[in-house]
């Protein structure tokens, strides 16, 4: 079991940006894989980034190009970049981590609200 602590939502304006932290616990988090999802009001939990085993990174077409994902491993924490925000990325943002050692462990969630 590993703990994942989630932070950096908030409310800001369309255009602008926000980074959201994902912290994990654990000695290996080098070879943690970290996806995040998005649930809007009312709608299903759709998948923002996957990255592939290969270090690759896929995006949907509706944040590629403003969403990034990086990752700190001396931090043990993951990151998703996000510019040019628009109202419809209003969401609860979430990290699910797979440890590739059988534990798969989604994080609390963290609220991004776009809007003027």
């Amino acid at each position: 079991q590993v703990q994942v602590v989630q932070s950096g939502g908030g409310l800001v304006q369309p255009g602008g940006s926000l980074t959201l932290s994902c912290t994990v616990s654990g000695s290996a988090f080098s070879i943690y894989t970290i996806d995040w999802y998005r649930q809007a009001p009312g709608k299903q939990r759709e998948l923002v980034t996957h990255s592939q085993s290969d270090g690759t990174t896929n995006y949907p077409t509706s944040v590629k190009g403003r969403f990034t994902v990086s990752r700190d491993n001396a931090k043990n924490t993951a990151y998703l970049q996000m510019n040019t925000l628009k109202p419809e990325d209003t969401a609860i943002y979430y990290c699910y981590v797979d440890t590739h050692g059988g534990v798969l462990t989604w994080g609390r969630g963290t609220q991004v609200t776009v809007s003027s």
